[in-house]
């Protein structure tokens, strides 16, 4: 089973145009998302769950299928099932009840539950720690469309906040921070990433192949950090000071977090 845990940059794919999987795969992504859900117009709904497969990559393939509630949930529950592929991403995961018996149906596949909305986010601690869920992913641009606010730091702060602390009590991987939509700056990219990953996210939605690069780049370790967490755990036991810092034991624990990351 592949581990959820290690992503870092998914990158978004239509599934309505399977001759971009495999270029996508190549991408230096570290899983694909092959799309059923937003990037495909609802004439091509049923073309798109046709095209699903997993043999264009050893990388992990996760399918973002439509909500529950949608005339299409039915149909690509069925053809995922089917595919096994490596999780499947439910978008607007709102209700507890919805999010259980998506997770029942997929007969073991993982889940991925992606938080978009107010209703959401108010059930995010009950969904992260259901059986099944392994990640929650955070819709950014949806859950601004729904509480009509600006899509700023400083307004979603305390949204990742509460969906890091979610992941962390129910005891799951960090969450998956939502995509940045302006392509014509990579250095927003990196410092979305950055932001994210400050905040206690641990991976970013990709939605083009430039912005890979600079997420991972983002969510690695520095050399300036490594260098730290080398000197901080050489420096013994106890109480100590490392670079006129006092360091004990919480210090040493994220010393050994940093070093884990880059490996």
């Amino acid at each position: 089973m592949v581990n959820l845990s290690h992503i870092r940059a998914p990158l978004f794919v239509p599934a309505s145009r399977p001759e971009r999987f495999a270029k996508a795969a190549g991408s230096g992504a570290d899983a694909i998302i092959l799309d059923l859900e937003d990037a495909v117009a609802i004439a091509d709904k049923d073309t798109a769950r046709d095209a699903l497969r997993t043999d264009f990559t050893d990388l992990p393939v996760i399918v973002r299928i439509n909500a529950a509630g949608t005339a299409w949930h039915p149909k690509d529950m069925a053809a995922v099932r089917a595919l096994a592929p490596s999780a499947v991403m439910l978008p607007k995961s709102e209700y507890l009840a919805e999010v259980s018996a998506t997770v029942a149906a997929l007969q073991g596949i993982p889940l991925i539950a992606l938080i978009e909305t107010a209703k959401g986010l108010s059930n995010a601690r009950a969904i992260a720690a259901l059986q099944g869920v392994e990640r929650l992913a955070f819709g950014s641009v949806d859950y601004c469309a729904d509480l009509g606010c600006h899509h700023l730091r400083d307004v979603l702060l305390p949204v990742r906040s509460e969906l890091v602390l979610a992941s962390r009590l129910a005891g799951i991987a960090a969450p998956i921070d939502g995509v940045t939509t302006q392509l014509d700056d990579l250095a927003v990219s990196f410092d979305d990433a950055l932001h994210a990953r400050h905040m206690g996210m641990t991976g970013k939605l990709c939605i083009h192949p430039k912005q890979i690069a600079d997420v991972l780049r983002a969510f690695a370790p520095s050399a300036a950090e490594l260098n730290w967490a080398r000197r901080v755990l050489e420096s013994g036991d106890g109480a100590v000071s490392v670079d006129g810092a006092m360091v004990d034991e919480p210090v040493r624990i994220r010393a050994r977090a940093i070093l884990a990351a880059s490996e």
